[in-house]
């Protein structure tokens, strides 16, 4: 198939197992198909979300399919066996996409899991992979190269350090992200506390963040999905001075009226995060990222500039960085994200990969999987 840059297309989104849209489950995914989605639909291409049941699709055509969740590939070791529970959502979701392919010019994967890579040669449609994280299981670096091999220019990655946890990185697309600038307001007199958003889990190292919080004294607003509860409620015990407060899981709209008002928001991942949606979202609004030097969010943050770059696992960094907080111009962090990460600039990519997909008429290399 061939197609030029202002065709429209027929777009099949095949959503994450790992929950249901809207639960917060899904982290960042979820916002990155919804703005992916957004921006799709207002360049005049069709497209139809795939996504397990009870998901919301913001008011866009959606197709919910039921099935047991999968468990998040993150929370496993590098060995770890490829697993499909029964009545699979994962497979419910592929099989659909599968009896549906010939109504679409493509598909976009948005699961990080071994199934979609997989099935890729026994599809006739093409299937974009938009990967949402880095290297974490053998099994899945070995199928993702495997279809990179054979199915060129097909692995989406989000940033550099992302792509760079795998070996064969020079053959990832790399996309960064976007968000919808619109929904998202400046603001340049804060509060006094500080921000953590993110699923509460302990690769996202949030004990590090309130433990910053505890030392400097500064309050810390907790937003985001409990993960994993025993985690959470340690962390509580661990820190019972700590001057914070959980702000509970808040719908984008919500989020941002919090987030604008904080003077910083902390982000401490323990692991090397592909991106980091939230970042750019606090940008937007003007505040200043503090952040470990690590994965994606090295490439957002410009030390000095649009907050600091902290020693990964180091809490007297962290220390350090918030008081250090006068030396930032919160415009200069909203002007960050107008020129690289806006909607229209993530949909230009975006579109643009889709294309070139097309373009080369998708047939397997040598060999098979």
């Amino acid at each position: 198939m061939t197609t030029k840059a202002s065709d429209p297309l027929k777009i099949l989104l095949v959503s994450s197992p790992i929950g249901y849209l809207g639960s917060g489950s899904g982290g960042g995914v979820e916002l990155t198909l919804q703005n992916i989605a957004t921006q799709l639909i207002q360049r005049g291409h069709t497209l139809k979300i795939v996504a397990p049941k009870g998901s919301t699709a913001w008011g866009m055509p959606l197709v919910e399919i039921a099935g047991n969740s999968q468990k998040s590939a993150q929370t496993l070791g590098r060995d770890a066996p490829i697993i499909l529970p029964a009545s699979s959502v994962l497979a419910n979701l592929w099989d659909y996409a599968r009896s549906v392919q010939a109504e679409y010019d493509l598909i976009v994967n948005f699961a990080y899991d071994w199934l979609p890579f997989y099935l890729t040669p026994f599809f006739n449609c093409p299937i974009a992979h938009l990967v949402s994280m880095g290297s974490l299981t053998e099994a899945m670096d070995q199928i993702i190269e495997q279809v990179a091999t054979q199915f060129p220019g097909t692995i989406g990655v989000h940033t550099r350090s992302q792509a760079q946890t795998f070996t064969f990185a020079d053959r990832c697309h790399c996309l960064g992200n976007g968000i919808d600038l619109s929904r998202y307001d400046f603001c340049a007199d804060p509060e006094t506390w500080v921000g953590w958003v993110g699923r509460i889990a302990p690769e996202k190292g949030l004990e590090d963040a309130v433990a910053a919080s505890g030392l400097t004294g500064i309050g810390l607003k907790i937003m985001g999905f409990v993960e994993n509860e025993g985690y959470w409620q340690q962390i509580v015990l661990d820190y019972l001075d700590a001057p914070i407060e959980y702000e509970g899981f808040l719908p984008t709209d919500e989020l941002q009226r919090r987030l604008r008002v904080c003077r910083a928001l902390l982000m401490t991942p323990r692991w090397i995060e592909a991106f980091g949606n939230v970042a750019i979202e606090a940008l937007a609004c003007g505040v200043p990222v503090i952040a470990y030097r690590r994965g994606g969010l090295a490439e957002i943050v410009e030390d000095g500039k649009t907050g600091f770059l902290v020693e990964p696992d180091s809490v007297d960094g962290l220390v350090e960085a918030l008081g250090k907080l006068d030396q930032i111009d919160r415009y200069a962090c909203r002007q960050r994200v107008e020129a690289e990460y806006s909607n229209q600039a993530m949909g230009d990519r975006i579109e643009q990969w889709f294309h070139d997909i097309l373009s080369k008429h998708l047939r397997p290399a040598e060999g098979n999987l």
